[in-house]
Protein backbone atom coordinates (compact mmCIF):
# COMPACT_ATOMS: atom_id res chain seq x y z
CA UNK A 1 0.00 0.00 0.00
CA UNK A 2 2.47 2.56 -1.26
CA UNK A 3 0.97 4.89 -3.43
CA UNK A 4 3.24 7.56 -3.19
CA UNK A 5 6.85 5.46 -3.50
CA UNK A 6 8.21 8.08 -5.64
CA UNK A 7 7.97 10.73 -3.26
CA UNK A 8 8.93 7.78 -0.60
CA UNK A 9 11.87 7.03 -1.83
CA UNK A 10 13.44 10.90 -1.78
CA UNK A 11 12.66 11.45 1.88
CA UNK A 12 13.63 7.88 2.64
CA UNK A 13 17.52 8.99 0.88
CA UNK A 14 16.98 12.06 2.89
CA UNK A 15 16.54 10.26 6.24
CA UNK A 16 19.44 7.71 5.27
CA UNK A 17 21.77 11.05 4.26
CA UNK A 18 20.68 12.51 8.45
CA UNK A 19 21.53 9.33 9.91
CA UNK A 20 24.76 8.58 8.22
CA UNK A 21 25.74 12.19 8.97
CA UNK A 22 24.47 13.01 12.36
CA UNK A 23 22.11 10.21 14.31
CA UNK A 24 24.43 7.37 14.08
CA UNK A 25 27.63 9.37 14.70
CA UNK A 26 26.14 10.54 17.61
CA UNK A 27 24.75 7.42 19.22
CA UNK A 28 28.20 5.87 18.84
CA UNK A 29 29.31 8.61 20.81
CA UNK A 30 27.20 8.13 23.33
CA UNK A 31 27.55 4.47 23.16
CA UNK A 32 31.21 5.12 23.56
CA UNK A 33 30.81 8.08 26.50
CA UNK A 34 27.98 6.02 28.45
CA UNK A 35 28.25 2.52 29.77
CA UNK A 36 26.20 0.16 29.24
CA UNK A 37 24.80 0.14 32.75
CA UNK A 38 23.87 3.71 32.15
CA UNK A 39 22.58 3.80 28.95
CA UNK A 40 19.89 0.79 30.32
CA UNK A 41 19.22 3.37 32.90
CA UNK A 42 18.51 5.61 30.21
CA UNK A 43 16.49 4.01 28.79
CA UNK A 44 14.36 3.01 31.49
CA UNK A 45 13.62 6.58 32.39
CA UNK A 46 12.57 7.10 29.17
CA UNK A 47 10.05 4.24 28.95
CA UNK A 48 8.84 5.25 32.53
CA UNK A 49 8.06 8.95 31.20
CA UNK A 50 5.76 7.09 28.18
CA UNK A 51 3.29 5.51 30.74
CA UNK A 52 0.80 8.03 31.12
CA UNK A 53 0.17 7.48 27.13
CA UNK A 54 0.32 3.69 27.60
CA UNK A 55 -2.06 3.91 30.23
CA UNK A 56 -4.52 6.17 28.70
CA UNK A 57 -4.44 3.94 25.28
CA UNK A 58 -4.33 0.67 27.38
CA UNK A 59 -7.93 2.53 28.85
CA UNK A 60 -9.42 3.00 25.35
CA UNK A 61 -8.79 -0.05 24.25
CA UNK A 62 -10.43 -2.24 27.26
CA UNK A 63 -7.29 -3.40 28.19
CA UNK A 64 -7.99 -3.16 31.54
CA UNK A 65 -5.68 -5.70 33.14
CA UNK A 66 -2.79 -4.37 30.78
CA UNK A 67 -3.54 -0.58 32.14
CA UNK A 68 -3.53 -2.02 36.05
CA UNK A 69 0.04 -3.53 34.73
CA UNK A 70 1.22 0.02 33.06
CA UNK A 71 0.19 2.01 36.46
CA UNK A 72 1.40 -0.12 38.84
CA UNK A 73 4.86 -0.25 36.48
CA UNK A 74 4.87 3.32 36.67
CA UNK A 75 4.04 3.94 40.32
CA UNK A 76 6.73 0.91 41.85
CA UNK A 77 9.49 2.66 39.12
CA UNK A 78 8.97 5.84 39.76
CA UNK A 79 9.56 5.93 43.28
CA UNK A 80 11.58 2.73 44.68
CA UNK A 81 13.13 2.57 40.97
CA UNK A 82 14.58 6.10 41.38
CA UNK A 83 12.35 7.92 38.91
CA UNK A 84 12.15 5.26 36.18
CA UNK A 85 16.46 4.87 36.41
CA UNK A 86 15.21 0.99 37.82
CA UNK A 87 12.89 -1.34 36.39
CA UNK A 88 11.89 -2.47 39.68
CA UNK A 89 8.49 -3.60 38.41
CA UNK A 90 10.11 -6.35 35.40
CA UNK A 91 11.83 -8.00 38.57
CA UNK A 92 8.18 -8.32 40.35
CA UNK A 93 6.79 -10.09 36.64
CA UNK A 94 5.45 -6.77 35.59
CA UNK A 95 6.76 -6.81 32.26
CA UNK A 96 6.63 -3.61 29.81
CA UNK A 97 4.34 -3.05 26.71
CA UNK A 98 3.87 -0.13 24.57
CA UNK A 99 0.70 1.23 23.81
CA UNK A 100 0.08 4.18 21.09
CA UNK A 101 -3.08 5.60 19.52
CA UNK A 102 -2.44 4.12 16.73
CA UNK A 103 -2.91 0.79 18.02
CA UNK A 104 -6.07 2.25 19.51
CA UNK A 105 -7.54 3.09 16.39
CA UNK A 106 -6.81 0.18 14.94
CA UNK A 107 -8.09 -1.92 17.60
CA UNK A 108 -11.15 -0.14 18.73
CA UNK A 109 -12.29 1.78 15.39
CA UNK A 110 -11.09 -0.95 13.08
CA UNK A 111 -8.95 2.06 11.10
CA UNK A 112 -6.81 0.95 8.66
CA UNK A 113 -3.33 2.86 8.28
CA UNK A 114 -3.68 4.20 4.82
CA UNK A 115 -0.87 4.70 2.47
CA UNK A 116 2.44 4.19 3.81
CA UNK A 117 4.59 7.18 4.03
CA UNK A 118 7.65 8.00 5.10
CA UNK A 119 8.28 11.09 7.07
CA UNK A 120 11.26 13.97 7.28
CA UNK A 121 13.22 13.69 9.85
CA UNK A 122 10.57 11.16 11.11
CA UNK A 123 10.89 8.80 9.19
CA UNK A 124 8.39 5.50 8.36
CA UNK A 125 4.95 5.95 9.34
CA UNK A 126 1.17 6.31 7.48
CA UNK A 127 -1.38 8.46 7.90
CA UNK A 128 -3.53 6.63 10.98
CA UNK A 129 -0.12 6.93 12.90
CA UNK A 130 0.31 10.55 12.10
CA UNK A 131 -2.77 11.12 14.11
CA UNK A 132 -1.80 8.60 16.36
CA UNK A 133 1.35 10.89 17.15
CA UNK A 134 -0.37 14.06 17.29
CA UNK A 135 -3.45 12.41 20.12
CA UNK A 136 -0.48 10.68 22.17
CA UNK A 137 1.71 14.11 22.24
CA UNK A 138 -2.14 15.35 23.63
CA UNK A 139 -2.06 12.53 26.56
CA UNK A 140 1.20 13.17 27.68
CA UNK A 141 1.18 15.50 30.73
CA UNK A 142 4.76 16.99 30.10
CA UNK A 143 2.69 18.58 27.17
CA UNK A 144 0.59 20.70 29.54
CA UNK A 145 2.73 21.82 32.04
CA UNK A 146 4.42 24.87 31.92
CA UNK A 147 7.40 26.68 32.57
CA UNK A 148 11.01 26.82 30.76
CA UNK A 149 12.96 24.27 32.16
CA UNK A 150 10.40 21.43 31.78
CA UNK A 151 10.27 22.81 27.74
CA UNK A 152 14.20 22.47 28.33
CA UNK A 153 13.20 18.89 29.59
CA UNK A 154 10.89 17.93 26.84
CA UNK A 155 13.22 18.92 23.91
CA UNK A 156 16.11 16.75 26.20
CA UNK A 157 13.50 13.88 26.54
CA UNK A 158 12.99 14.43 22.65
CA UNK A 159 16.64 14.30 21.55
CA UNK A 160 17.57 11.67 23.99
CA UNK A 161 14.67 8.95 23.16
CA UNK A 162 16.16 9.43 19.38
CA UNK A 163 19.82 8.79 20.50
CA UNK A 164 19.54 6.06 22.98
CA UNK A 165 17.26 4.10 20.33
CA UNK A 166 19.53 4.38 17.60
CA UNK A 167 22.65 2.91 19.92
CA UNK A 168 20.30 0.16 20.70
CA UNK A 169 19.53 -0.52 17.02
CA UNK A 170 23.17 -0.05 15.08
CA UNK A 171 23.89 -3.86 14.66
CA UNK A 172 20.52 -4.29 13.33
CA UNK A 173 20.31 -1.85 10.94
CA UNK A 174 23.45 -2.17 9.73
CA UNK A 175 22.94 -5.93 8.83
CA UNK A 176 19.48 -5.02 7.16
CA UNK A 177 21.72 -2.42 4.65
CA UNK A 178 24.13 -5.18 4.08
CA UNK A 179 21.85 -8.05 3.31
CA UNK A 180 19.11 -5.69 1.63
CA UNK A 181 19.10 -6.02 -2.23
CA UNK A 182 16.45 -2.42 -1.88
CA UNK A 183 17.04 -0.94 1.48
CA UNK A 184 13.65 0.98 1.19
CA UNK A 185 11.95 -1.87 0.54
CA UNK A 186 13.04 -4.14 2.99
CA UNK A 187 12.71 -0.98 5.66
CA UNK A 188 9.05 -0.81 4.22
CA UNK A 189 8.39 -4.28 5.19
CA UNK A 190 10.09 -5.00 8.59
CA UNK A 191 8.29 -1.25 9.25
CA UNK A 192 4.42 -2.72 8.43
CA UNK A 193 4.95 -6.54 10.28
CA UNK A 194 6.33 -4.71 13.27
CA UNK A 195 3.00 -2.50 13.31
CA UNK A 196 0.94 -5.03 12.54
CA UNK A 197 2.15 -7.55 15.69
CA UNK A 198 2.16 -4.24 17.96
CA UNK A 199 -1.54 -3.76 17.12
CA UNK A 200 -2.19 -7.48 17.73
CA UNK A 201 -0.42 -7.16 21.06
CA UNK A 202 2.89 -9.66 19.81
CA UNK A 203 6.34 -9.05 20.67
CA UNK A 204 7.36 -7.55 17.34
CA UNK A 205 9.44 -8.49 14.31
CA UNK A 206 12.83 -9.96 15.20
CA UNK A 207 14.90 -6.41 14.07
CA UNK A 208 13.36 -3.42 15.15
CA UNK A 209 13.47 -0.69 13.13
CA UNK A 210 15.63 2.44 13.87
CA UNK A 211 14.55 5.74 13.28
CA UNK A 212 16.31 7.60 11.20
CA UNK A 213 15.31 11.21 11.86
CA UNK A 214 18.43 12.42 13.46
CA UNK A 215 16.42 14.26 15.83
CA UNK A 216 13.68 12.29 16.96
Amino acid sequence: NDPLEGFNRHIFTLDLALDDAILKPVAYGYRWLVPKPGRVGVSNVLNNLDSPVVFANDLLQGEISRASTTAARFALNSTIGILGLFDVAKGLGLARHDEDFGQTLQADAGTGGGPYLVLPLLGPSNFRDILGRLVDIAFDPMTWMGGSNLQIASVARFVLGAISEREQTIESFDEIERTSIDLYAQVRSIYTQHRNAEIKNGQGTQNDLPDLSGIN
